[in-house]
């Protein structure tokens, strides 16, 4: 069992942490690996089988090259605490903005990263002219389905995604068969050595 003066000991280091000040960055190219991995950490399958993303190096690559501005990094005395990664949309007259993945560090949760994170992005969308934001969430993360609508988030919308394994469709069997057989003519047809 912990002493009273450990106890205590242990509360003041947590209050210093929690009050070290959180800095919110461009993401940078060094930023992409520690990135891409803090998401594979965090992004399961086992947590969210059911997401119809799925967190690959792509995700962070691809947001990286196309919309470099609206890919953030917290950090905390240099260390990574989080990022978010989004978008901006325009159909027609719509403009509207997207944050297509956002995550915090474990050791860093519950001390305002996600906050200063989507404040950031959502001011960046405001002045690029969004005049609506779009977030999703597998529906079973309550936790996060709870802060985005602390964020002002609303109006849930519940989506259908639905799979089809396509290694037991017809086609695929016959595709698989042909390629076999074809595989096997090339075998037999090759000319022989003199």
């Amino acid at each position: 069992m912990a002493s009273h003066s450990e106890t205590n000991k242990a509360e003041r280091e947590r209050a210093i942490a929690n009050s070290l000040p959180v800095e919110i960055r461009d993401m940078d190219i060094d930023d992409l690996a520690p990135v891409f991995h803090l998401g594979e950490s965090l992004f399961t399958s086992d947590l969210y089988p059911y997401l119809y993303r799925t967190w690959d190096e792509w995700e962070v690559i691809g947001q990286y090259n196309t919309d470099p501005e609206y890919c953030l990094v917290a950090e905390i005395e240099g260390e990574l605490a989080g990022f978010v990664l989004g978008t901006i949309i325009s159909k027609a007259s719509w403009v509207y903005g997207y944050i297509i993945w956002l995550g915090v560090s474990p050791k860093f949760q519950r001390r305002g990263v996600a906050d200063k994170l989507v404040d950031k992005i959502v001011e960046r969308m405001i002045e690029e002219g969004a005049r609506f934001m779009l977030v999703d969430t597998d529906p079973a993360n309550e936790p996060a389905i709870k802060f985005f609508r602390r964020k002002g988030f609303g109006n849930p919308r519940r989506h259908v995604y639905l799979s089809m394994n396509l290694s037991k469709h017809e086609i695929y069997g016959r595709l698989i068969a042909y390629e076999r057989d074809k595989a096997s003519r090339v075998r037999h047809h090759r000319p022989k050595r003199p």
